[in-house]
């Protein structure tokens, strides 16, 4: 992973430093780029929610050899842990290697190892157009996200997905507040619940909207009959002064759990921060910068390194605390200051 990481600060400097510790406070502002929003509070947020938590080391037990496995909308994954999707290498990344490239190498990078990378979406058209074509040649694997467009390029764009061979597909709804799209003349929006069921139905896949962050709507998610919710803030990247999505995550499983299916992301950098977000309450958890450094610094095999070795650190905080089963992780793992 060190060559890695060292090979992507060489090919993404300005854009990403690929800091020891990714955190938002060197690239706070670079939206473009792979900072936070203003402040960037809101990607710092992140880290400081899951921070807030620590772990109950517990050792006298039977347990040796955790199962990781998990069962997600109807796929068995290896890890419970999803690529979030990310894109614009060109504009986030220093563009050193292509879209193409980029996608190829997180779909199949984590259809190898056994869990599902997303694709993400943009202007230019050259950045969904690659993760379409990744997720085809993977025969499937991989969701496709899509923005909150206005009906003409929401609806073309959906119809394009359904041709990709997956039963999944996503929209980050939280990008309804990238400002930046409308001065490129194509923005994006909000969806009130009778447009967001409309759309989720028209989808005629299972249908994740990620970019939830009240128990409000977590619960409107699953009234529009949705099948996942992705506990999000963009990343920090579309509204500053946000709560990290550990602060929410609790009280949204409270509303939700067992109703609809729950991931969630932001700021995860280890397998403990994973443990950490599924004992707060979600089903699996979606990695964004980690997954682009990896996909960027080695492609694929980065990609399949990177897996590795959060599975290895998932594997070990399981053990130390008393962890037999990523499929039913209990609270009491956790001791919050």
């Amino acid at each position: 992973m060190q060559e890695i990481r060292n090979n992507a600060r060489k090919l993404m400097e300005p854009y990403c430093r690929v800091c020891p510790i990714c955190n938002g406070k060197v690239c706070s502002g670079q939206v473009p780029g792979m900072g936070g929003l203003g402040s960037g509070s809101s990607f710092g947020n992140n880290l400081k929610a899951l921070e807030k938590f620590k772990f109950n080391m517990r050792l006298i037990h039977q347990v040796t050899d955790p199962d990781t496995s998990v069962n997600i909308l109807g796929k068995q994954l290896a890890l419970p842990v999803f690529a979030a999707p990310i894109g614009g290498v060109s504009f986030n990344m220093g563009g050193k290697i292509s879209e193409e490239e980029y996608a190829a190498s997180i779909i199949n990078g984590c259809k190898a190892k056994s869990i599902i990378g997303c694709t993400g979406d943009g202007v230019p058209e050259f950045i969904h157009l690659a993760g379409f074509e990744a997720i085809k040649n993977a025969g499937g694997w991989g969701i496709p996200f899509i923005k909150p467009w206005e009906d003409d390029e929401l609806y073309a764009k959906i119809e394009k997905a359904q041709a990709l061979g997956t039963d999944i597909m996503g929209m980050d709804i939280d990008a309804a507040g990238l400002i930046t799209l409308k001065k490129m003349g194509r923005p994006v929006s909000p969806k009130p619940l009778d447009k967001l069921t409309e759309i989720v139905k028209k989808s005629g896949m299972k249908f994740v909207i990620k970019g939830i962050m009240t128990p409000e709507d977590a619960q409107l998610a699953v009234n529009s009959g949705a099948d996942a919710i992705v506990v999000s803030n963009h990343g920090g990247r579309v509204l500053d002064h946000a709560p990290g999505s550990a602060d929410v995550l609790e009280d949204i499983a409270d509303t939700v759990k067992g109703k609809i299916t729950i991931l969630a992301d932001g700021g995860v950098r280890s397998g403990g921060d994973v443990l950490k977000l599924l004992a707060l309450g979600a089903d699996a958890v979606m990695i964004g910068r980690p997954f682009s450094v990896a996909a960027i610094g080695g492609l694929q095999a980065g990609v399949e390194t990177y897996i590795d070795s959060i599975k290895t650190e998932l594997e070990q905080t399981m053990v130390l605390t008393g962890t037999s089963s990523a499929s039913a992780v209990d609270k009491n793992i956790l001791f919050a200051v």
